[in-house]
């Protein structure tokens, strides 16, 4: 019998935070679900960690994910080889609440016609500290329509939804979809969430359920450029397809957003560059 949730981990040189990762999704409150690992070819030991937990009842191992093909080759990997009715996305580096399960599968079966469930989340450093509590979803709150939550996250010109570890969604829908989106990399999660959105409601739990591993690498100044040209690029095609969900001050607005969030990332990045140096950076898994 398929379990009613399916937590995939696609990890990539995670060796560090690979085995806290694990624990914190095998120490979930609700009991009725699966995780599903696959190590990208990793260089740094990430596969021997995965495979201490190979055992577990819990537990499924795949073989590792060639090299080559992005985030989006193992992370729809992972997910095509997941059974749940529902599907959680959590990369080797970040971490869940123990009743994230509990809390969102309980949001998804009492709306019913919900398609996707996103909470808050932390931001934490690379040694697990405190950087930012509370993030994400930018004032939506409870139950709104998914044309609502796309329209929201383009006039916030930043994901709303947060890191993937954030949602839990019907996983067929994903599979209809044909799976992760990577036509701007950088938003893989953001315009696969926003799709989802399009076949129902989207609920919003205002509580921290997840937490997000951040570091020096990944809120680089270059880095920021690119997901703000790519914030821009999306956008833009989220009107072509539909005129219909966004109108043009949601997309100027959105833009415009989209570079001021870039240069709050410069801010962070000082921030943290500061509070750790870059011998703490580890290579981002998106």
């Amino acid at each position: 019998m398929s379990p009613k949730v399916s937590i995939v981990i696609p990890a990539y040189n995670n060796v560090q935070y690979i085995e806290e990762t694990l624990e914190s999704v095998l120490n979930q409150s609700f009991d009725d679900y699966e995780v599903v690992i696959a190590d990208h070819s990793s260089i740094d030991g990430t596969a021997e960690v995965i495979a201490r937990f190979a055992d577990h009842p819990k537990v499924r191992v795949l073989s590792p994910t060639p090299t080559g093909g992005g985030a989006q080759a193992n992370w729809n990997r992972v997910s095509q080889a997941a059974t749940g009715e529902y599907l959680k996305l959590v990369c080797g580096d970040d971490l869940i609440a123990r009743d994230a399960l509990a809390h969102q599968v309980e949001a998804l079966e009492s709306n019913p016609g919900a398609v996707i469930v996103s909470s808050l989340r932390d931001l934490v450093d690379a040694d697990g500290r405190l950087f930012l509590k509370g993030r994400g979803l930018q004032g939506v709150s409870g139950r709104v329509s998914g044309r609502q939550a796309i329209r929201a996250t383009v006039r916030a010109g930043s994901n709303i939804f947060g890191e993937p570890a954030c949602s839990l969604f019907r996983r067929d829908i994903l599979a209809k979809e044909g799976w992760w989106d990577n036509t701007h990399p950088y938003l893989i999660d953001e315009a696969t969430l926003a799709r989802i959105c399009r076949h129902g409601d989207f609920v919003a739990l205002r509580e921290s359920l997840a937490s997000f591993r951040i570091s020096a690498s990944q809120w680089s100044v270059r880095l920021a450029r690119q997901q703000s040209d790519q914030a821009i690029s999306f956008h833009h095609r989220l009107r072509e397809d539909d005129p219909t969900l966004l109108s043009r001050f949601d997309v100027i607005l959105g833009n415009a957003r989209a570079i001021a969030v870039a240069y709050a990332r410069r801010l962070a990045y000082i921030r943290l560059n500061h509070r750790m140096g870059h011998q703490h950076a580890v290579e981002s898994t998106v």
